[in-house]
């Protein structure tokens, strides 16, 4: 009986490891008017506009220039689409380096 005991609570123990360690591999999602995005594209989006900005510009485009950057993470290029496709990668943005937007900080309130 004892042995069982040991056995279940090693499992149990395990289990919780487990699901703590499929917690944090999953990936952060924003919700944005109707866009899912992952908030590690998001995040790439200021180093991709950094790599743009030194990049020739080209005529007037009807998308933001960002849209064009080869390494765009595709989750992002749903946005491209919309005509809203700068303001929404400004609050993504926002949104993306504000803790308490995201509800990380326990200290902000909403969350």
């Amino acid at each position: 009986m004892m042995v069982s005991r040991t056995v279940s609570g090693c499992l149990w123990e395990v289990a919780v490891v487990l699901l703590l360690l499929l917690q944090s591999t999953q990936s952060v999602h924003i919700k944005y008017q109707g866009f899912q995005v992952q908030l590690e594209s998001v995040k790439k989006l200021s180093h991709l506009e950094g790599q743009q900005a030194s990049l020739h510009q080209q005529a007037q485009r009807p998308l933001p220039s960002i849209c064009y950057h080869p390494a765009l993470p595709s989750d992002l290029l749903p946005v491209c689409a919309s005509q809203e496709a700068d303001s929404i990668f400004k609050a993504l943005k926002t949104i993306a380096f504000d803790d308490c937007e995201l509800c990380v900080n326990v200290a902000c309130t909403g969350c």
